[in-house]
């Protein structure tokens, strides 16, 4: 029940932290359409389109954001990130892809990502610095993160 406690905690710091909505509207994204989580993790996973957590990180560099990503990972308070910065991290055809698998526009999914990605990264880096070996593949983080969510 740690894990869950968490996940669920980073998603309200992050919630109170960016001003962006209430838990249950962040915890509600993810019910209503739960491919925004096998996004996230899409992105997270070692054997992701972005690299896995390493690769994002370099990407947020390129963007010039290090040190957004950095926070998340970091031990201290998450920087908020806009779905435009998102957007810019991840490039057009990454994010037409995760939005044609979540049904919706490239703009939506970026903003939904936004969300929920600090708080993710924020747990699934819980001493403050990313694991050498990341953070398995996305099938691993989608079946601990779904199962923990659900429950």
């Amino acid at each position: 029940m740690g894990l869950l406690d968490a996940v669920l905690g980073a998603v309200t710091n992050n919630a109170q932290g960016s001003g962006g909505g209430a838990l249950q509207d962040i915890i509600g994204m993810v019910q209503s359409n739960p491919q925004l989580l096998e996004a996230a993790t899409s992105l997270l996973g070692n054997d992701g389109s972005a690299g896995g957590l390493s690769g994002l990180v370099d990407k947020f560099k390129q963007a010039g954001l290090g040190d957004v990503i950095g926070s998340w990972i970091g031990s201290g308070q998450n920087q908020p990130i806009s779905g435009e910065q998102l957007g810019q991290v991840l490039g057009n055809d990454t994010l037409s892809g995760l939005a044609q698998r979540l049904g919706v526009n490239s703009g939506d999914v970026a903003g939904q990502l936004s969300n929920i990605l600090p708080g993710l990264v924020d747990k699934l880096t819980p001493a403050g610095q990313a694991p050498a070996g990341g953070l398995g593949n996305a099938g691993d983080l989608m079946g601990a993160l779904g199962s923990l969510l659900r429950g």
